[in-house]
């Protein structure tokens, strides 16, 4: 797997994964940020969110079960001194189906919060990393 992290202009950055899907990068205003694009920490929590929705989505249809809608809010906080690594990060999962079951949902979020999800494990070694989930 490999990125690349271009400059742009002051504190702007763009980012091309090795599959060539580019996003912009952005540091905070007091750093020279413009507000161009997300800022690299929340992009570590936007892939961990997306890692762990794929797991739970993947789980449930795996098990032949309709997932009509998934959203993962993922709160995260961070250490006051540098480096402000996460402390606490909390994902909690809305999902929607016919035919969803509190039982296939909880072990959906186990199996990727425990086995699958590479970006909740290794952010987990620094962080306290939690779970929940709700039925719509």
């Amino acid at each position: 797997m490999k990125a690349t992290v271009e400059l742009q202009q002051n504190v702007n950055f763009k980012a091309t994964s090795g599959t060539g899907h580019s996003v912009m990068m952005d540091g905070p205003p007091d750093f020279g940020g413009e507000n161009l694009g997300a800022r690299p920490m929340e992009f570590l929590l936007m892939g961990m969110g997306g890692c762990a929705s794929f797991d739970v989505v993947h789980i449930l249809r795996k098990r032949r079960l309709q997932v009509d809608s998934c959203v993962a809010d993922v709160e995260a906080e961070r250490a006051d001194t540098d480096p402000k690594v996460f402390t606490k990060i909390h994902l909690h999962f809305k999902v929607s189906g016919p035919d969803l079951t509190e039982k296939a949902v909880a072990k959906a979020v186990e199996l990727s919060a425990e086995k699958y999800c590479s970006a909740s494990i290794m952010l987990g070694k620094t962080a306290d990393v939690t779970h929940s989930y709700e039925i719509l």
